[in-house]
């Protein structure tokens, strides 16, 4: 089971929780499982094509899936997959 981080401007759409937890083998997996639990939270990680929104930013054990294989990324039990939403700004 792997250990979803939820940041702050997420959080109302997971009952407030800081981390959810989540059963699956890739990032792919965990992101569908927390999309099944906190069905609300899907639009705002995902655009109409169902792909992850460009300034929506998966980290696994502090790895940035984009460097990795993507939503495909291997996870393990106990990995730390984070959500972290870009911050812009000037």
């Amino acid at each position: 089971m792997s250990k979803v981080k939820i940041p702050q401007p997420l959080r109302e759409l997971t009952d407030g929780k800081e981390e959810v937890f989540v059963e699956g083998k890739t990032v792919g997996d965990v992101l569908k499982g927390l999309e099944k639990k906190h069905p609300e939270i899907k639009e705002r990680l995902r655009n109409d094509e169902n792909e992850l929104r460009r300034f929506i930013n998966i980290f696994v054990d502090g790895n940035d899936i984009r460097h990795l294989d993507g939503e495909s990324t291997p996870v393990k039990d106990k990995t730390e997959v984070t959500i972290l939403p870009a911050i812009a700004g000037g």
